[in-house]
């Protein structure tokens, strides 16, 4: 862990101590009422039932005994005016005194100054407080977080159904002090040093600023060796500039060391905290805190002269500044520990005053208006009609893409007048009933969540639109276009109860805010607006604007690119690695283990160790055989490498990169059960270790960064290898080859090499990619014996997101899966009936609940995959491959998931409903659970569950049979022709003219404990009463005999094709019995892949040719089958006396490509390729191994040329490394025997070359034919021409 962030936490805490002013909440009692003494006068409400002020102290019964309001409705609110700034810490209601009226719940509102208020916000939303149940009560709440404020609003959301709107209040807190300086723009203070160069180690400046602009710089210092420390807004945002020591980068021209906050033009407080230590940087902007590293060399900042606060100003220029001035209010100003607004107020010798600063805070008189909803918000404002043109302007900000902004009918006949934002961009559109409407269009990306300022003028045939002191006129001729004001300016959108053209609204209503509205030249009173006595309005809030910025902080995960409007935020998750409405959800498996469960093969993948966890996805190789899994991470240096010239003083160095961080790789080691990296070290005259206490003379470094100096096949600890401390390796040329498989000191990052600098010394190195196998989660699993037993394990935190992962399988009809709980807010997955799956959860808006129906029982012994999601967006629950369930999670109220007892795993904390059955490869939030090393110590759970063939056997193909293991199965594939980790990949080979493979049927050979479970069932007895046939075949030869099945001397079963390419299977079951069945549907010699099966039980036989049927018959029931002596595939070359139709097949026997041969359970030609030395296989002529092309070109690339299980990423070279590379004193011998060497070569080529043409010369002779590489789905069906000639063959039964 890095101990930088822990440190810097260490120092600002000792720092925020000393310098930061003290926190009045909570460093002494702050819980005074403050409401009681206050005046009546000090109350205000939207109304009252008593047509006065009412006051409405806590527990008043005098009078109406509180306050209610004319009408019980959304619009009201209580009011009150506490004199001053103070800090408010709690509040308490009740109902109005002897009567039913009383708020149910109600939210606060805070102000400076009675306008522009600020919802009171908790957990990042606004937040609902819990009010009374019935009129006396006193229902207390203290705040979160204190608020600094001079007046309190009380906003009922609702009320006693029965009664109406009543309430007593009281606000407690205490006194707020503070230093405040007002900055208008063209001022800034100026803080000088006692000397000219102050320089800093350690910095903690904090402050609180309001504005009601978007840019200006708040504070900056530089230095001449290029030091500079800059704060300033930029379009609502705080960036800092930040730079130690580098002349390089100069402040005009730089990025921002960091940028945060949003919005920050409200004309709200916000706080500001900068500690440094070195560069070490915590930035925080209200309470969100980043984090980062300072560029440039040294560790102190150097200021010369002095530090400027409210702008930068220009040497030797008063009233002069370098960049736009902060205009605003700032309050406790500290910097390390100095109170800089203290020392002006004083006139303290420090400070220096450009322009005009003031102590006090003015505040703009501007109240904005928020439309809320986005179908019925509008906000009606009369105009002064017939006027000759129009002038209408305001401010907006928004984040929607599209929405209303004005609408107004014009006077006299002279259409309408419409601005809407359309994709981001502002459209002026006057529509005339006699002529062609008039268009303007101007800006983009105007939903950004800035202030921008808008003015239409119409004058003289002249209209102007002006968008941020940009204007913009219509493309088209406006000369005859007439304009006279309207009566009436709809904002934001148009009532129900209006039609064109009152009211236009072509799209959705505005959601944003609105201020500085201005008709006809004349600002609009807004406040009038609320009190009822100006316009009319629907839906909006007034006096605030509720803007939210939904990407702060970003709930985008991994990376993933924040948008937003008005009421969500979208996520952008391309090239993250992670899908789902937040890029949570892991695009890759976490291992090669769950690949090959899918299926998969060898290949290059992506695997994510941690799922949902904070690590990325990473490439390896996935190398999946038939005993192990092995992933393999390749790194950019495998080849062998040559090193000269090192000293311990000039060491030599490679670094290695894996092509992924090390977190991700100790990721994939922690979860492996073994994994090994193969180290070679050559020598010549160079030293590789050193004494036993000594310092190596080479070493390597792992995960660490920690020197080992222990080779492959060593331990750790141990300075040993083949060049071991004799120094064999001073004179003579040798090397070091082996494993290092110490898991925590893996994978090799470094080699350093130090002992090259002497005469004629050199050493190479290559060290092999990290490889590893086996899953330690992936089938780590437990089972439950009772319902009372259970696992626990820490709680489970995922404020924002959860997943939860596993499998499990069960006959019980129900049982709770895990449990986790928070105070109000849990979790809970179960399975609730034999045939639902329930995700229950609460984050403190009440439970949510997703259920999961299968259409079979859930509880049938089987492995069932269970996934449930929660986020920000959406709750979801999956079930094996059955349709998600989902439910889309509330965008306002509480969103932390806040859980704090132990996490239940298999029960609940009541030991009620407890689960029976397995649970295996639990994961939350990507981090993997060790369910057996808990079950070791847990009683009633028992490590592991058997079973895993019950679920998976079905991976198993083409007869391969299931075993379990104890952690999985695999795929034994003894008794099937085929072979691979499923049992798919075909054993085929090619037949040259004159091949034959012959398998002998004789006696049981014993199976010893020597031989192999895949090779022993070769020589199992052959079963008479039954036989099930099945080859593959490619060939371009007819005739040609495919199997010939030797029973006796008289009966047999041959199968080969006719001249015209019909294939035949000829059974001969006596001397006077013969049985031919001919398949002719079309010419099987086509170069093209056929698969025929011949099954017999007992009498009745089936042929299938390519997967249809094609012939059902019964033998009579005097046939007797005889037991088979042998089986040949290709030529027949013993004398069996074949009959003269198979004889002439059997001429050239078979040429082509024969795949996946199988009698019963023996497969012959995979025990000719695999077992040849062992088996009662006799093989003559060529017979070589080839892929018949039964899958695609694409699949058979992939696995015969890509991929190699001995060594993925190249061909390793052999040859010793440094045999050309160094020179030695016997080169001359050696030259003399490589030239003896090569004479002797040469003589041997001649000959056989001789030898060659002469034996080719006879062999085309006797047969013309052409032969068959081992690529055949592009050579050997391109290259052999096809022989179409009549029938010669006897026919008995024909299809």
């Amino acid at each position: 862990m890095d101990s930088g962030p822990l440190l810097l936490s260490i120092f600002t805490l000792l720092f925020s101590g000393l310098w930061r002013p003290g926190l009045t909440a909570t460093n002494y009692n702050c819980d005074d009422p403050l409401a009681s003494l206050l005046s009546p006068m000090a109350f205000s409400s939207s109304s009252d039932l008593t047509g006065t002020h009412s006051p409405a102290q806590l527990n008043r019964r005098v009078g109406a005994g509180g306050w209610s309001p004319e009408d019980s409705n959304a619009q009201q609110w209580l009011q009150m005016d506490l004199g001053g700034r103070v800090e408010v810490t709690a509040v308490a209601t009740q109902g109005r005194y002897g009567s039913s009226d009383w708020v149910t719940s109600y939210s606060l509102l805070f102000s400076d100054t009675g306008h522009n208020w600020k919802q009171y916000q908790q957990e990042d939303s606004i937040w609902t407080f819990a009010g009374n149940t019935n009129a006396d009560g006193v229902m207390h709440h203290r705040l979160l977080h204190p608020v600094r404020a001079r007046f309190v609003r009380f906003v009922p959301l609702e009320w006693n159904p029965s009664g109406k709107i009543g309430m007593r209040v009281e606000v407690y807190g205490c006194s707020y002090k503070s230093d405040v300086a007002d900055f208008d723009g063209r001022s800034s203070l100026l803080y000088r040093f006692n000397q000219k160069l102050l320089s800093t180690l350690k910095d903690v400046i904090s402050l609180k600023f309001k504005s009601i602009q978007g840019d200006g710089v708040l504070f900056h210092g530089e230095g001449q060796r290029g030091d500079y420390i800059t704060l300033e807004l930029q379009k609502g945002r705080l960036a800092l500039h930040l730079n130690l020591d580098d002349s390089k980068t100069r402040f005009s021209s730089s990025q921002p060391s960091a940028t945060l906050g949003s919005l920050l033009d409200d004309q709200h407080w916000h706080s500001v905290l900068i500690e440094r230590v070195g560069k070490h940087v915590n930035f925080t902007v209200d309470k969100y805190t980043q984090h980062f590293r300072t560029k440039g060399e040294a560790d102190a900042l150097d200021i010369d002269y002095e530090l400027s606060f409210g702008g930068i100003p220009v040497p030797g220029k008063p009233g002069t500044f370098l960049k736009k001035n902060f205009q605003g209010c700032m309050e406790n100003l500290y910097y390390n520990g100095i109170n800089i607004i203290d020392l002006a107020k004083r006139r303290k010798h420090q400070i220096y005053t450009v322009g005009n600063v003031t102590f006090s805070c003015s505040e703009p008189q501007i109240v904005p208006i928020t439309f809320v909803n986005s179908s019925s918000s509008y906000l009606l404002l009369p105009g002064t009609p017939n006027i000759d043109g129009l002038s209408v302007g305001f401010q907006f900000r928004t984040w929607n893409k599209d929405g209303l902004l004005l609408s107004t009918e014009l006077s006299e006949g002279s259409g309408a007048l419409l601005l809407s934002l359309e994709a981001g961009t502002l459209r002026l559109l006057i529509q005339k009933t006699t002529r062609r409407a008039a268009e303007i269009l101007t800006g983009s990306n105007l939903n950004d969540g800035l202030w921008h300022s808008v003015s239409i003028n119409a004058r003289r045939n002249r209209i102007t639109l002006t968008l941020d002191n940009d204007a913009a006129s219509p493309a088209q001729d406006t000369s005859q276009i007439q304009i006279y004001s309207g009566n009436s300016y709809y904002f934001g959108g148009c009532p129900d109860n209006l039609t064109a053209p009152q009211c236009l609204n072509p799209i959705e209503a505005f959601q944003g805010c609105m201020r500085l509205i201005f008709i006809d030249n004349q600002p609009k009173d807004l406040i009038s607006v609320q009190q009822g006595s100006l316009g009319n309005f629907s839906d909006l809030h007034i006096d605030l604007c509720s803007i939210k910025d939904r990407c702060l902080p970003n709930y985008c995960e991994h990376g993933g690119s924040c948008s937003q409007s008005w009421t969500t935020f979208y996520c952008n998750c391309s090239d993250t690695g992670y899908i789902g409405p937040t890029c949570h959800h892991p695009l890759y498996e976490r291992s090669c283990e769950v690949y090959r469960h899918q299926g998969n093969t060898a290949g290059f993948f992506h695997i994510d160790p941690d799922g949902s966890g904070p690590l990325g996805a990473l490439q390896v190789y996935c190398n999946v055989t038939e005993d192990k899994i092995w992933t393999s991470v390749q790194h950019n240096n495998t080849e062998l490498t040559r090193v000269q010239g090192a000293s311990p003083e000039k060491p030599y160095s490679m670094a290695l990169d894996y092509g992924g961080s090390l977190g991700q790789l100790e990721a994939v080691i922690d979860s492996s059960e073994h994994c090994e990296q193969e180290v070679a070290y050559y020598c010549r005259r160079s030293r590789l270790l050193n004494t036993p206490d000594g310092v190596p003379f080479t070493w390597w470094m792992g995960r660490s960064k920690e020197r080992h100096p222990y080779w492959g096949g060593a331990p750790p600890g141990v300075q040993q290898c083949e060049c071991g401390l004799d120094e064999i390796c001073l004179d003579i040329r040798t090397n070091d080859t082996g494993f290092l498989s110490f898991k925590d000191h893996l994978p090799v990052t470094q080699i350093v090499i130090t002992d090259t600098n002497r005469s004629n010394s050199e050493a190479a190195w290559r060290i092999g990619p990290l490889r590893c196998y086996g899953d330690r989660h992936f089938w780590n699993a437990v089972s439950f014996n009772t319902e009372a037993s259970y696992l626990h394990f820490p709680t489970f935190h995922a404020e924002f997101s959860a997943d939860i992962s596993f499998y499990f399988k069960t006959t019980a009809l129900s049982g709770v899966f895990l449990e986790n709980l928070g105070i109000t807010d849990f979790i809970r997955l179960e399975i609730s009936s034999p045939s639902e799956i329930t995700f229950a959860i609460d984050v403190g808006n009440g439970p949510v609940e997703l259920v999961v129906q299968s259409p079979s029982p859930l509880n049938d012994n089987q492995w069932h995959y269970v996934r449930a999601e929660r986020n920000l967006k959406v709750t979801s629950l999956q079930v094996d491959g059955l349709p998600r369930m989902s439910r889309e999670t509330s965008e306002e109220g509480h969103f932390r998931l806040q859980l704090n007892s132990q996490l239940f795993v298999g029960g609940t904390s009541s030991k009620q409903k407890g689960f029976l059955g397995c649970i295996r490869s639990l994961h939350l939030n990507g981090q993997k659970l060790d369910l057996e090393e808990r079950a070791k110590v847990t009683s009633g759970v028992r490590p592991g569950c058997p079973g895993h063939c019950s679920s998976y056997g079905g991976i198993c193909h083409n007869g391969g049979k299931c075993v379990e293991k104890r952690s999985g199965y695999f795929c034994d594939c003894t008794n099937s022709p085929y072979e691979g980790p499923f049992c798919k990949k075909e054993v085929s080979a090619v037949f040259e003219a004159g091949t034959s493979v012959t398998y002998l049927f004789q006696e049981p050979y014993p199976v010893t404990k020597n031989l192999s479970q895949s090779s022993s069932a070769i020589y199992a007895e052959p079963a008479p009463s039954k036989e099930n046939i099945a080859l593959s075949f490619v060939t371009a030869q007819a005739p040609s005999l495919l199997l010939y099945i030797n029973s006796s001397s008289h009966d047999f079963l041959a199968v080969l094709l006719c001249k015209n390419g019909s294939l035949q299977v000829h059974y001969q079951l006596s001397k006077e019995e013969t049985h031919v069945f001919t398949i002719e549907v079309e010419n099987f010699a086509n170069r093209r892949m056929h698969h025929l099966k011949i099954n017999r039980e007992g009498r009745e036989l089936t042929i299938q040719m390519d997967e249809q049927l094609r012939l059902n018959y019964n033998f009579s029931p005097e046939v007797e089958f005889r037991a088979v002596r042998s089986l040949t595939l290709g030529k027949v070359t013993e004398n069996v006396g074949l009959d003269s139709e198979v004889a002439k097949a059997n001429s050239l026997g078979f040429v082509g490509c024969l795949s996946s041969v199988q009698y019963n359970h023996i497969a012959p030609l995979k025990a000719a390729l695999r077992h040849a030395t062992i088996a009662p296989v006799i093989i003559q002529g060529a017979l070589r191994e080839a892929s018949c092309g039964s899958g695609t070109d694409s699949d058979v690339n992939a696995v015969t040329t890509v991929h190699s299980s001995s060594d993925p990423f190249g061909k390793r070279d052999e040859r010793e490394p440094l045999s050309n590379a160094i020179q030695s004193d016997s080169a001359v011998i050696g030259g003399v025997i490589a030239v003896v060497i090569f004479i002797i070569f040469s003589i041997v080529g001649i000959m056989v070359r001789f030898l060659y043409r002469h034996k080719q010369s006879h062999r085309t002779n006797q047969i013309k034919e052409k032969e068959y590489p081992a690529n055949l789905d592009s050579s050997f069906r391109n290259d052999i021409d096809l022989q179409n000639t009549v029938s010669e063959c006897k026919r008995e039964y024909f299809i």
